[in-house]
């Protein structure tokens, strides 16, 4: 009995101290993210008269991993995407009741680190 309490002890002890360790290398990984603060992309979705568009879905999708990050816009039509990676080509569209704007892209070779994009949809 008495030994398999110190053998659960050294357990819930590793455990734990394994768990610190992660815990340290997911902090020191943010810390590196935030001091590499990547690409922003910001603009506003429009209407063809250039009316904002509110409560659109700005939609973000990474060309590698075909992952997509999306973005309901502001009062005024704005929308922001933090912390791209500069090495990536992205595609944006936007959608607004039911209507889709083109898919344009954000390509790996522009340089810039804040991009500005203005989205047009032909709304009702």
């Amino acid at each position: 009995m008495k030994r398999a309490l110190i053998l659960t002890a050294v357990i819930v002890m590793a455990l734990a101290s394994a768990s610190r360790a992660q815990q340290v290398s997911l902090a020191a990984y943010e810390i590196a993210d935030k001091n590499d603060q990547g690409r922003n992309v910001t603009g506003q979705v429009l209407t063809k008269s250039d009316a904002p568009l509110s409560e659109a879905i700005v939609y973000l999708k990474n060309t590698k991993t075909l992952a997509i990050k999306s973005f309901i816009t502001e009062k005024d039509g704005g929308y922001r995407f933090h912390g791209l990676s500069p090495n990536i080509d992205y595609e944006i569209y936007a959608d607004y009741q039911g209507q889709k704007s083109a898919t344009k892209t954000i390509s790996s070779f522009d340089s810039r680190n804040n991009i500005t994009l203005n989205i047009h949809i032909d709304a009702k």
